[in-house]
């Protein structure tokens, strides 16, 4: 769960933090993860009371279930996970691109290194099993630690900024509720947390597995923003890699290499799998290889994957890409679905004492959060690719 939670997310937090100044941003992060952290509990719970559930498609269909409306339930919840997990796909084809940049010193059109991106992740999504997910989550957690390393080390070395940090700043609503949306990007993994429940040998450890993950990756967050923004300034980058001079910023990048490609297709394989499964749960297809299977799952991997190179293209900023991805699906996936998980496994009991009435209370604050950060968010996300005139869409200019 650490492998596959602490990735993209972390790049963006010294940025925010730059926004935001000092103090609210490390209130936020801590803040948001104490949250998120209640929120995964609360999925634990859910998936206990109701085994069979496996992913967000199904919680769907339980909560539906009662108002005769179960299979709007899954199609809803299930598509909202597929068009999330494409657009985490999109934001790393988007790293890809900024990576090749960083690294060729912009030796050709943008446009050129994210299809090189789309060309690889394809590839590497191409089987239909990933045998020994575990190893290649901990490769790219081991990279993304690398790569952070080595760009905190080098930016308190060569301390590019001018010394100055900002405790707290006076920003516009806009680009600062920009900046907090990225926060909550850096807590989006709740949307695996059912599979991963499903896969554990004992379902009933999961709050200890919980309460690691979330000390850990709150703890990384912390530390690797306050540390790259206090030495990188107010001008410091996003993505963070992008922050010291091009000798270590293209190391860095290099090191980082495993988690912008792995993650990026662990999501792309998820989402393959569940169309792929849609058509041909029931039928021989699932286990044997036919040319028909073999040709669907190309096809389906394929058009995923184009489809995430025209996001990434479209949407060529990458802490507003994560801004929009935040608004229309973490905000829910986090916060929102998991009060509302909460309300539906203890309807008929908000009042029965005062606890459940304070965690009503509590639950419903959290519905709200999730309705706020998707509102706030896709208001903030789309007014900042207007006003962006830097990245434009389909250009050949740098990425970032």
């Amino acid at each position: 769960m650490i492998a596959e939670t602490i990735s993209l997310g972390i790049l963006s937090l010294p940025s925010a933090m730059a926004v935001l100044g000092l103090v609210p941003a490390i209130i936020l992060i801590v803040g948001l993860g104490m949250l998120s952290t209640y929120t995964g509990y609360v999925i634990g719970q859910f998936k206990l009371r109701y085994p069979q559930v496996h992913s967000m498609g199904d919680a769907g269909e339980v909560m539906f279930h009662p108002v005769g409306l179960a299979r709007f339930g899954r199609e809803f919840l299930g598509t909202a996970q597929l068009l999330f997990l494409i657009f985490v796909m999109g934001s790393h084809i988007l790293t890809f691109s900024v990576m090749l940049d960083t690294i060729t010193d912009h030796g050709t059109c943008s446009i050129v290194f994210g299809i090189v991106g789309l060309i690889v992740s394809f590839i590497f999504a191409l089987p239909r099993t990933l045998r020994k997910v575990s190893w290649f989550s901990f490769a790219s957690f081991a990279s993304i630690l690398g790569a952070l390393l080595i760009t905190m080390i080098s930016i308190a070395i060569q301390r590019p900024g001018d010394g100055k940090i900002d405790v707290t700043t006076t920003v516009s609503l806009s680009k600062g509720f920009l900046a907090v949306t990225n926060i909550v990007f850096a807590y989006a993994g709740h949307v695996a947390f059912f599979g991963f429940i499903s896969e554990m040998k004992t379902p009933t450890d999961y709050p200890k597995t919980l309460y690691l993950l979330q000390i850990t990756d709150t703890s990384m967050y912390v530390i690797a923003a306050v540390v790259i923004y206090i030495y990188g300034g107010k001008d410091v980058a996003s993505p963070a890699l992008s922050s010291t001079k091009p000798i270590t910023a293209k190391l860095a990048y290099g090191i980082a290499i495993p988690t912008i490609v792995v993650s990026g297709v662990i999501n792309g394989h998820v989402a393959a799998k569940y169309i792929y499964v849609r058509l041909f749960r029931g039928t021989d297809h699932m286990k044997k290889r036919t040319f028909l299977s073999i040709g669907s799952w190309i096809g389906i991997t394929f058009v995923l994957w184009v489809i995430a190179w025209i996001i990434s293209e479209a949407i060529p900023v990458f802490n507003t890409l994560l801004s929009l991805i935040t608004s229309l699906f973490a905000s829910w996936f986090t916060y929102g679905l998991s009060g509302m998980f909460w309300l539906f496994l203890n309807r008929g009991q908000y009042v029965a004492s005062w606890k459940k009435m304070a965690l009503t209370v509590i639950n419903l604050v959290i519905v709200a959060i999730g309705a706020c950060l998707c509102g706030m968010g896709l208001w903030v996300s789309g007014k900042a690719i207007h006003d962006d005139k830097s990245g434009a869409s389909f250009s050949c200019g740098p990425r970032g």
